[in-house]
């Protein structure tokens, strides 16, 4: 059988340095570490420069380095692990939950929330941001949809906004039976608010992780949580909530 014209292809220059590149960030450099600039890791691998950005795009893509303006390129942290399995039973805000609390306002939510929900399209609906941090960097921003059916007592705490206001909402989410969960995942491109609040850019992608929580067979609250496809993967286990997979400090993930 006569070899197909693809088959027959040379690999590119690029990919096979990407390739030994990859290797080198493994034994030879610490997460966060600034590699060399162009210049001297081209002459040390024999390549132009011009082949050398080629594979450093391409292990940026892969998440296994980061550009930072004015600090250089730097070998990225460990990918944080997004389990997407549905067999929790803890609410947002839980023990050992490590998304921080950034601000909580009422707002109708989007036509596909408020379907989830059941709510009105005009109905206000407590509307959280969370943030989720790895090394120091951003990883994932949340939007948590909380109608105020799910958090009647709430009106007696004196917090109108903030993030004072969403623990509120969490600790009130708290005093309710969670009787399931379900969640997708799907690939999306960063809007403007998240991508700026993941040191993104505009249509970066991104994955898009949406959970219903149900308490009495109803859904008392859709979280909409955007992670950087970049620095996250999916793990499917017994866990509910996303986990975070550390590597040897001394070397790169």
């Amino acid at each position: 059988m006569g070899t197909t014209q693809l088959e027959a292809a040379p690999e590119p220059k690029y990919w096979h340095l990407k390739t030994v590149l990859s290797e080198a960030l493994d034994s030879e450099f610490a997460v966060g570490e600034i590699l060399p600039n162009e210049r001297d890791l081209a002459a040390r691998f024999g390549v132009a420069r011009a082949t050398l950005r080629q594979a450093l795009e391409q292990l940026e893509l892969e998440g296994r380095l980061q550009r930072r303006r004015g600090v250089g390129t730097t070998v990225a942290p460990p990918r944080v692990g997004v389990d997407v399995s549905a067999t929790g039973h803890d609410w947002p805000g839980a023990s050992g939950d490590a998304w921080q609390a950034v601000d909580c306002v009422l707002d109708a939510a989007p036509a596909a929330v408020a379907d989830m929900l059941e709510t009105g399209p005009d109905e206000r609906v407590h509307i959280l941001r969370r943030t989720r941090v790895s090394h120091g960097q951003p990883v994932a921003a949340e939007l948590l949809y909380v109608p105020a059916a799910s958090v009647p007592d709430l009106t007696a705490i004196d917090a109108p906004s903030g993030a004072a206001r969403a623990r509120a909402v969490l600790r009130e989410l708290q005093r309710l039976g969670l009787d399931g969960q379900d969640r997708a995942v799907e690939l999306g491109s960063a809007r403007a608010d998240d991508a700026k609040e993941l040191e993104r850019l505009p249509g970066a992608p991104v994955l898009v992780v949406t959970t219903r929580y149900f308490t009495e067979g109803t859904t008392a609250a859709v979280s909409m949580a955007t992670y950087r496809a970049d620095t996250c993967r999916l793990t499917f286990g017994d866990t509910p909530d996303v986990e975070i997979h550390h590597a040897p400090h001394t070397q790169a993930s």
